[in-house]
């Protein structure tokens, strides 16, 4: 399949690229080299193949969900900086701490 040239303009322009002439000419060839291929796979017969076919096996990443011990709040907030009312404290990011603006 064959790009015109005004094809290689129209999706230029649908995205904002700014392309000259030579530009556009050499685009043109490398788009029409690229549906040239993928009018060669259209070719393949995939009817035997069905659309969720896997070439490697699916294993399950996650790990098993185990209730292990973990520390109290006042143990995890033994090291912190600052806390207050059983919360880490940390600096406001926006505004002050009223919640106004800065």
């Amino acid at each position: 399949m064959s790009l015109s040239l005004e094809d290689v303009r129209h999706v230029a322009t649908l995205a904002r690229l700014g392309m000259n002439e030579d530009e556009l000419t050499n685009m043109q060839q490398q788009l029409s080299s690229i549906l040239g291929h993928i009018e060669v796979l259209n070719e393949l017969d995939t009817d035997a193949i069905s659309p969720t076919a896997q070439v490697i096996a699916l294993t399950n990443v996650m790990r098993a969900d185990e209730v292990v011990e973990r520390f109290d709040q006042e143990t995890a907030l033994a090291n912190a900086p600052q806390h207050r009312h059983g919360f880490f404290s940390v600096p406001a990011v926006m505004g002050n701490d009223e919640g106004g603006s800065a």
